[in-house]
């Protein structure tokens, strides 16, 4: 799997739970928080991330992220 980004703005809707999770359960996993991902009417809405260069994920809470995320991840 590419590189999973985080928005450090996205972190009050519950992503940085998922951050530390996915780093936990799978340390070898390349993850990344940036200060700003530049997908702003998203980000202020749900919980957000960016995979490789352009597909975002979204989901409306931390709990459904990290399901697609670990989903994603196998």
């Amino acid at each position: 799997m590419k590189k999973i980004k985080y928005c450090c703005r996205n972190f009050r809707h519950g992503s940085k739970t998922v951050f530390k999770s996915l780093k936990q359960e799978f340390p070898d996993l390349k993850q990344k928080k940036k200060d700003c991902l530049g997908n702003c009417k998203l980000c202020a809405k749900q919980c957000m991330v960016l995979i490789g260069k352009t597909e975002v994920v979204v989901a409306p809470s931390a709990d459904a992220l990290y399901a697609k995320l670990k989903h994603r991840i196998g």
